[in-house]
């Protein structure tokens, strides 16, 4: 299952209701004290209930009730439903999804008592006709009442399955009238519906800037105990402790009813009150514990917060490369509060490149939360979800225009490089990542070759989005009339015309279009085998992201990312002149340098 969005009500500082969108890569950015790391805690809320556990203090001060409400939507839903082994359904079947298809599921907190109270709400597009509306909440025996209430026959209806009684009963019905509605999954089918749909529900994880540095919270051990969580959650695993469970609960309630019985004999009064039940299943997370020791006999947790949030890089890291090769069914979100924190700038660097390439990963996704200028200076602009605050008190979360950006740039007081000289105007993020490194490789070579990562007075400009930085320098700098070089893929005819429009300028602007497919057409097949561990054939209008793509089972974007990030890197100068022989890259780089 896969994060599509959190809105939260009456939740600290958020009065109103207030829906956050999230995707692969998500920024939460604004303000100290605006609400950044509330939206982080109450997902852990939502999931787990452990590190940040729901307080009465966290109702709004301002709020009419004395509820608290963190609602999630979800898709890439699991399809059927297990009941048990006699029950196979699906959220569509049982009318548990909204218009749009996605599954919204609302906690609610009562927080008027001194231990806040958590209701479970699914919030559907579900029958409200009399008698078909209140199916789920029906024991079986109550369900078998209602199809004969209503004359249904019971011919091909499997009696002994509240699923197949359901489907009867609403198949019978010429009108369901379907309206939104809050359905409780406390009690009868529905909570077992629920209790199948946590084993789907994403892991979350969430790393918080100021955690005190303890054995059991520190930074090195929830990385830990997510491995444990994640390993528990893996299929083969899951049906192991799935059949332990349900052989202790046959013995288990087999005793009981024995017990039931003889008591029945004693005093039949007594034994009416009582009915033989499994309380809950086994939390099998704390039966297991790992840990990482210093060879140097310090603690870990005492080492300093720099090493411990790179210890928290490594693990990252690492995930990325376990999903990579091993593939898993279960959706894994890590949030990470301020990770800027304690760090150098090299090491913030690391940390990016680390969590775009996790975001990158099927079945993955990262929120950050962070207020630092040279932190989301690099973050992509698709990502930001820029959370502030209204005159009234309320909290607003935007995303994506260049109003939404002109205020992240004054809020975070983000400004443009007054070095810059000339602006590189190219497709995308991917495009500017494989020049910096080919220039980068030249330049060492030849000093007329400009390295376009380390020379402030080259900007560049990113023409389909790229990140803050990008859009700083474009927003700001080219109004002042710099001359401009405009790089564009072969792959697409139009470019051609924007081209030419460009030399034609008289300006000192002048644009070229790559002789092969794409920039990583430029690219040796040793440094793809090298940098990702892909052996692949290709030529000069080959697609190569798609190439790769089918190699290693992602997609198109997946692959060019990861060639950007990891295959160029790998270049050599003696790889760049065998694919690009007659010095095609070499002459823009050195035309470039010309013009400062």
């Amino acid at each position: 299952m896969r994060l599509e969005s959190i809105s939260l009500k009456s939740f600290r500082a958020f009065r109103e209701e207030t829906e956050i969108r999230v995707g692969d890569l998500t920024t939460i950015i604004g303000r100290n004290d605006v609400g950044k790391s509330s939206v982080l805690e109450a997902l852990e809320i939502f999931f787990n209930n452990d590190i940040v556990k729901i307080e009465p203090g966290d109702l709004n001060v301002h709020a009419e009730g004395d509820t608290v409400e963190i609602t999630c939507e979800f898709s890439d839903l699991p399809e059927p439903l297990v009941l048990d082994a006699q029950a196979e359904t699906g959220l569509a079947q049982e009318h548990l999804l909204t218009q749009s298809g996605r599954l919204r599921i609302k906690k609610r907190f009562g927080c008027g008592s001194v231990k806040a109270k958590e209701e479970v709400f699914v919030c559907a597009h579900h029958p409200t006709a009399d008698s078909y509306g209140d199916l789920l909440s029906l024991t079986i025996a109550n369900l078998k009442k209602r199809l004969r209430d209503l004359g249904i026959p019971e011919d091909n209806v499997q009696l002994n399955s509240n699923v197949s009684i359901r489907r009867a009963i609403w198949g019978h019905c010429p009108n369901l009238q379907l309206v939104d509605v809050e359905i409780p999954v406390a009690k009868e089918d529905g909570k077992r519906i629920w209790d199948k749909l946590n084993l789907h529900l994403p892991l979350f994880a969430v790393f918080q800037s100021d955690r005190p540095s303890r054995d059991s919270d520190a930074e090195v051990q929830d990385p830990m105990k997510l491995a444990v969580a994640a390993a528990l959650g893996e299929p083969g695993i899951q049906d192991k402790l799935s059949e332990i469970v349900d052989a202790v609960r046959e013995k288990a309630v087999e005793v009981a009813e024995r017990t039931h019985g003889v008591l029945a004999k004693l005093d039949p009064a007594l034994a009416q009150q009582l009915t033989p039940a499994f309380k809950s299943d086994p939390k099998w997370s704390g039966l297991f514990s790992l840990s990482l020791n210093s060879d140097d006999g310090i603690p870990v947790n005492k080492r300093g917060s720099g090493v411990r949030r790179l210890i928290l890089v490594s693990f990252f890291r690492a995930e990325a490369e376990r999903r990579l090769a091993e593939g898993t069914s279960r959706n894994i979100i890590y949030a990470i509060e301020e990770p800027e924190t304690s760090q150098h700038p090299h090491n913030q660097r690391l940390l990016l490149e680390s969590f775009q390439d996790l975001a990158a990963e099927s079945g993955c996704q990262v929120l950050l939360s962070t207020h630092s200028p040279s932190f989301a200076n690099y973050l992509p602009l698709d990502s930001f979800r820029f959370v502030s605050r209204a005159p009234d008190g309320r909290r607003i979360a935007e995303e994506g225009n260049d109003a939404v950006f002109e205020r992240v740039t004054q809020t975070l007081g983000v400004v443009p490089d007054n070095r810059v000289g000339v602006l590189v105007c190219v497709e995308g993020p991917t495009d500017v990542m494989a020049l910096k490194c080919l220039s980068r490789i030249l330049h060492a070579d030849d000093a007329s070759v400009p390295d376009l990562d380390q020379d402030t007075r080259i900007a560049f400009v990113v023409l389909g989005g790229g990140t803050l930085c990008h859009w700083v320098n474009e927003h700001y700098l080219r109004p002042l009339g710099k001359p401009e070089v405009h790089i564009y893929d072969n792959d697409v005819q139009v470019y051609g015309k924007a081209i030419a429009q460009v030399n034609a300028r008289g300006d000192r602007s002048w644009g070229v279009q790559t002789t092969k497919r794409e920039i990583e057409n430029y690219l040796h097949p040793d440094a793809i085998q090298e940098g990702l561990g892909c052996t692949v054939t290709f030529g000069d209008t080959d697609d190569v992201s798609a190439l790769v793509g089918r190699e290693r089972g992602w997609n198109s974007k997946t692959a060019k990312k990861k060639l950007a990030a990891q295959a160029f890197p790998a270049m050599t100068v003696e790889r760049v002149e065998a694919r690009d022989a007659g010095g095609e890259v070499k002459g823009w780089l050195q035309r470039i340098g010309a013009m400062l």
